[in-house]
């Protein structure tokens, strides 16, 4: 059998959360494909990855010194790093997402960062094959979607790689451009690699069990709902 997995941001969220998904990876030898998000909120208060790279690239875009904020991402990294022993270093990825933004390359590709780093953390980690979207996910030139492109290009890629890693909700234009999905946008990363592979199984991850009728954060104990339709 042959399963890709999807993990959301909360659970990346950090080096304690990293030691779980291992450990549910590790538990299935059949989960042979993953999907990570960024690193997601540790507790209420904090923020995001995606977020602070937003907020990063708009005080670049206006022309601020972004260093600080930059800075606090690269922190949230480490930590991950230190906490799971990796012998991996990211100074030269940040090297590069420092000049990037300088030279204001775009909001989309500044918020990919945050999935590309955790794919290659979790790729470390695991041992498994890192796979960069921009070489297997397309889109056209007005931004939308190509289907058969990156059906037939990840299908080739893939076919003979046993275990990898495909970082979430990015992909790249025809000229190299990075573009993203909607927010959310891994879900539907998962289900793309899924399709290429020709999984018999997807499975979604997330930090709360089963799908629930309403938001446990809003909501006491709200009930799980047992059989949903799709199409």
């Amino acid at each position: 059998m042959k399963k890709v997995v999807k993990f959301g941001g909360s659970s990346l969220a950090d080096a304690k959360q990293f030691k779980k998904v291992g450990d549910i990876i590790r538990a299935d030898a059949d989960r042979r494909y993953v999907v990570p998000s960024a690193p997601g909120k540790r507790h209420s208060k904090d923020t995001k990855v995606t977020d602070m790279l937003y907020a990063t690239y708009a005080y670049a875009e206006r022309g601020n010194d972004f260093r600080k904020a930059l800075d606090q991402i690269k922190i949230r990294y480490q930590e991950i790093i230190d906490g799971l022993e990796l012998k991996i270093s990211l100074e030269a990825d940040f090297k590069e997402i420092e000049k990037n933004f300088k030279n204001k390359i775009g909001s989309d590709y500044a918020a990919s960062r945050g999935e590309y780093l955790n794919g290659k953390l979790m790729a470390a980690y695991l041992g498994y094959e890192f796979i960069d979207p921009v070489e297997v996910i397309f889109f056209d030139k007005q931004g939308n979607f190509m289907s058969e492109k990156t059906n037939k290009v990840m299908g080739a890629r893939l076919k003979n790689i046993e275990r990898a890693v495909i970082p979430g909700f990015f992909g790249a234009m025809e000229d190299g451009t990075i573009k993203t999905f909607s927010r959310g946008g891994s879900d539907i990363t998962g289900s793309i690699v899924a399709k290429a592979v020709n999984a018999d199984v997807y499975e979604n991850w997330t930090d709360v069990s089963g799908c629930l009728v309403t938001d446990p954060r809003i909501v006491n104990n709200p009930k799980t709902i047992s059989t949903i339709t799709y199409r």
